[in-house]
C-alpha cells in the first residue's frame, strides 16, 4: 500500500514555472511506476508524464513535451514535476499516481494508487 500527497500547486503567470511534489510513504517507492495526470474543469483526467521506478524511463503526453520534467528521488521517496513556460491551458488539477511494477503506463486505469491532487492555475 502506497499513499501519495501532492503539493506545490498554485497561481502563476504564463511563462512562470513550477514544480510539483509527491510525497509517497512506504520503503519501496523505487519498485513503483510513478505517472502525472491533470484534470481541467468539464475534462477527462488526461495523462501528463510517467517515469518508471529508477527514473531511466520517461514519458510525456506531446502538449508537455520539452517543458515538463518527470524526475524521482527514491531515496527521499518522492516524485516531481517541473514545470517550465506554463500556458494558461495547463490550468488544472494535477494528481500523481503509481503502480507496482517496472513497465511504465499513460493510461490512468493502470494506476492503483492516487494522490488528492493540487491546483494549478495559470493565469494569461
Amino acid at each position: 500500500q502506497v499513499q501519495l500527497v501532492e503539493s506545490g500547486g498554485g497561481l502563476v503567470q504564463a511563462g512562470d514555472s513550477l514544480r510539483l511534489s509527491c510525497a509517497a510513504s512506504g520503503r519501496t517507492f523505487r519498485s513503483y511506476s510513478m505517472g502525472w495526470f491533470r484534470q481541467a474543469p468539464g475534462k477527462e483526467r488526461e495523462f501528463v508524464a510517467a517515469s518508471n521506478g529508477r527514473g531511466g524511463s520517461t514519458y510525456y503526453a506531446d502538449s508537455v513535451k520539452g517543458r515538463f520534467t518527470i524526475s524521482r528521488d527514491n531515496a527521499g521517496n518522492t516524485a516531481y514535476l517541473q514545470m517550465y513556460s506554463l500556458k494558461p491551458a495547463d490550468t488544472a488539477v494535477y494528481y500523481c499516481a503509481a503502480r507496482l511494477g517496472t513497465f511504465v503506463y499513460i493510461e490512468s486505469r493502470k494506476y492503483d494508487y492516487w494522490g488528492q491532487g493540487t491546483q494549478v492555475t495559470v493565469s494569461s
